[in-house]
């Protein structure tokens, strides 16, 4: 089990945890999270754009000289592709780009994800996160005592107080044990988990 530091929110080393190697010492499957980020943003998409095919574009209903003698090319209708004002060949139309990875996956991918951020000394641990007020000035303070400048902070349940006062800090976001997923972990250069977070945690995924 790998072990690491424990931080108090003024930045200080106030212990150490051991991390379950069922969650965090995992073999990490880089396929699984290449397929996680993907399906996430994937998701994400809207998948509204429409353009008009020359069967929607309105006119062009009858045909604009007579087939030969004129000296032009043959034309059967002003709104074909090759004029302006025409439809378009192949126009992108309205789909759903989302897809599924079943819960093996999806969970064998966030293991991967956090055991890469142990392994690689991006995990961060903090004892508790705990604001008296939404306040941005103390909750800049407190990642500047941890000496982090961007990240993702990851609390145990909604701290109004917590996720409010990180809002407004450009390169931090904040989620909650349930919300989190791969994208979120593998884009943070740190990930700061409260003590309550870890337990919750290896307590969902081990």
């Amino acid at each position: 089990m790998a072990n690491v530091a424990v931080y108090n929110m003024e930045g200080k080393e106030v212990g150490t945890i051991e991390l379950n190697d069922a969650v965090f010492g995992v073999e990490i499957n880089e396929h699984l999270v290449h397929m996680a980020v993907v399906q996430h943003l994937a998701n994400k998409r809207q998948g509204t754009q429409k353009a008009k095919t020359r069967s929607e574009v309105s006119g062009g209903g009858r045909k604009p000289w007579r087939q030969k003698g004129t000296g032009h090319a043959r034309q059967g209708s002003t709104r074909a592709p090759q004029w302006t004002g025409g439809g378009v060949v192949f126009a992108p139309v309205p789909r759903d780009y989302s897809f599924k990875l079943n819960k093996k996956e999806k969970r064998a991918a966030l293991k991967s994800a956090l055991t890469d951020k142990v392994q690689n000394s991006n995990l961060v641990v903090v004892d508790e996160l705990k604001f008296d007020e939404i306040k941005t000035k103390n909750f800049v303070k407190v990642m500047n005592n941890l000496n982090i400048q961007k990240g993702l902070v990851v609390t145990e349940n909604n701290d109004a107080n917590v996720i409010m006062s990180a809002r407004n800090i450009k390169g931090v976001d904040t989620a909650q044990v349930n919300t989190i997923n791969v994208y979120d972990i593998m884009k943070a250069k740190k990930v700061v988990l409260t003590k309550a977070a870890v337990a919750k945690i290896e307590e969902v995924y081990a």
